[in-house]
């Protein structure tokens, strides 16, 4: 599913919030937002642009750890994983 990088959350929506979160800043790493090794916003900043709780941002910060995308360090934020240059060459 690709969602724009710039979308708002839809609440009505039949996906729910935090998915919604996790493909849009899916999407903004995919674009170029945040460099691999590099943090993205904070969970503050993505609760007053998003308008959403705090804990829908960890749900979907959640999601991407879980799919290696993003790595968190604690007290630090949440950082762009590393393209494995194994893996890169076995996609391409």
């Amino acid at each position: 599913m690709a969602i724009d990088p710039d979308a708002d959350i839809d609440h009505g929506a039949p996906l729910t919030p935090y998915r919604q979160l996790a493909e849009i800043l899916r999407a903004r790493i995919a674009r170029g937002d945040w460099a691999p090794g590099r943090a993205i916003a904070s969970e503050t900043q993505l609760v007053q642009q998003y308008g959403i709780a705090r804990t829908t941002v960890r749900r979907a910060i959640a999601v991407l750890v879980d799919a290696g995308e993003v790595f968190t360090v604690p007290q630090r934020g949440t950082f762009v994983a590393t393209v494995d240059e194994d893996e890169a060459a076995d996609e391409g």
